[in-house]
């Protein structure tokens, strides 16, 4: 599902997007889908974490959990009216810092509310749903219906049927109707009352959970801030003709951390168990596996992306406009390497009985973050905003890290990742080779510069990719990787089972 969900957006940014949309445009579109995601982050108060933690003290089928979901929706409705309150307030200094050099944002600021408030409940409701083990539907809705839905809003704009502020109004309804679905969704279940009791919350209940609350909305505050970061100091230092080209650089780097959300979601239940049981050993163990599967994953996608970075821009259209960021794709990419190679530092964390140093660590990475990009944008521009990023996560990690090693004595490190590192080198250089002594020749024998182009690709794309897997292979590397490889030997019958 994630992987059709991906399809379903590479077409929409490389084929549509970019054909469709004016640089302008498309960075109008991520701002204010950003600038939504924080403040609906900030107004769900925590909701989704703490209805994890806090569901199995309400859990009671035949009192229909006694109107647990009820309080699910009161709590962000009250932070949604808070801070799009505090939005209204800073509404003047926020259209100071972009009106410069980015007025259409301004001209569209008020659409970021109702996309918010869509976008918190779209996330209250699945999480509803997950609580009840039903996450097959809400997951196609977000992963899969919301693309959908976003590319006919903009394939709607190519053809003009309607307007720009047609398409604004279009992607807010996109979040309403994907909301709209789960709300459906969850009532077909049958297994939800909204009818909350306030008598059965006891005080203890309620203190823990103000103080819980009181820590993610902190915690939120930093979290949610990072991912948009960019966005916001690209499109209201350089413009949103910048943020748009910007915008597509994000997207191919973001292509990196595609394995991460599985092999993530799969690991942190034996991460928390393993915590639970006091284990160090085995969470030592297995936060080393999924880093390097982590790292392993990452730099080959990066590899491959990389090797064919020129022609990925050539391809998309008006790809000479995008490929001025095209080392931006290196730096973030790099950036997702570091992240989702070394954040099962920070999962290990938050289920140690130090979890509240979690907000410590994502303060220094919030600040550090700011400093840079006010520093590094003026200087280096977009590339200044992607290093400013890389420095921020290197910091971050670096302290976190070393608390994590200090304090539980656990690290995500191994001589492995090194021994990885050395392959992908060597493949870099082997591919170096290929381009400078065989590509000029293979694409001289076509017609068409760009059929010569695609042709060579695959055939270097599929030589380094064979290549390191036998490398990998034959280097003992991952047990688990090589055992995946003997069983499709064995089912090609390429080898004995």
């Amino acid at each position: 599902m994630n992987y059709l969900g991906v399809l379903v957006g590479f077409i929409t940014t490389f084929f549509i997007v970019t054909k469709y949309l004016t640089t302008e445009e498309v960075g109008l579109t991520r701002i204010l889908v950003d600038a939504a995601i924080l403040l609906s982050g900030l107004a769900q108060l925590g909701t989704s974490t703490s209805a994890m933690r806090y569901y199995p003290y309400f859990k009671d089928e035949k009192e229909k959990d006694h109107g647990f979901f009820g309080w699910t929706v009161i709590i962000p409705f009250f932070g949604f009216v808070i801070f799009s309150v505090l939005f209204f307030v800073f509404k003047q200094p926020i259209e100071n810092y972009f009106s410069q050099n980015s007025s259409l944002f301004v001209d569209y600021i008020y659409f970021v509310i109702p996309m918010a408030f869509f976008m918190v409940y779209l996330l209250v409701f699945e999480t509803n749903s997950n609580l009840l083990m039903r996450i097959v539907v809400p997951k196609f809705i977000r992963e899969v219906g919301i693309r959908l839905m976003t590319l006919i809003v903009y394939l709607l704009y190519a053809f003009d049927v309607i307007n720009l502020d047609g398409m604004v109004i279009s992607l807010c309804l996109t979040y309403g109707f994907a909301t709209l679905f789960n709300v459906i969704y969850l009532f077909t279940l049958k297994k939800v009352s909204f009818k909350i009791q306030p008598s059965y919350v006891t005080a203890w209940l309620r203190k823990d959970f103000i103080f819980y609350t009181l820590f993610l909305i902190a915690t939120s505050l930093a979290g949610n801030l990072i991912p948009v970061l960019n966005t916001f100091f690209v499109s209201g230092k350089l413009g949103l003709a910048v943020a748009g080209i910007n915008t597509i650089a994000v997207y191919i780097a973001n292509m990196v951390e595609i394995p991460y959300r599985s092999l993530a979601a799969i690991s942190r239940p034996q991460i928390s168990q393993g915590m639970k049981d006091n284990n160090m050993l085995e969470v030592n163990k297995l936060i080393q596996s999924v880093s390097l599967h982590q790292f392993i994953a990452s730099v080959f996608i990066f590899f491959i992306i990389w090797i064919n970075i020129d022609l990925i821009y050539k391809v998309i259209p008006n790809g000479n406009v995008y490929d001025a960021a095209k080392f931006v794709v290196f730096i973030l990419a790099i950036v997702k390497i570091v992240n989702t190679s070394l954040n099962v530092g920070a999962t290990v964390l938050s289920y140690s009985k130090y979890y509240y140093y979690s907000l410590l660590f994502t303060i220094i990475l919030t600040l550090t973050a700011i400093v840079m990009n006010i520093k590094l944008i003026p200087i280096w521009g977009m590339e200044g905003a992607a290093l400013a990023s890389l420095i921020s996560y290197i910091v971050y990690y670096a302290v976190l890290l070393t608390f994590v090693s200090l304090k539980l004595k656990l690290t995500p490190f191994s001589v492995k990742e090194f021994y990885t590192l050395l392959i992908i080198v060597f493949l870099f250089i082997i591919d170096w080779l290929l381009q400078k002594y065989m590509s000029g020749k293979l694409i001289s024998l076509f017609d068409v510069e760009i059929i010569g182009q695609i042709v060579d690709s695959i055939i270097r794309t599929s030589l380094m990719s064979l290549s390191g897997l036998v490398i990998i292979y034959k280097s003992g590397i991952s047990k688990q990787i090589n055992d995946i490889i003997d069983k499709v030997l064995s089912l090609l019958k390429l080898t004995k089972k």
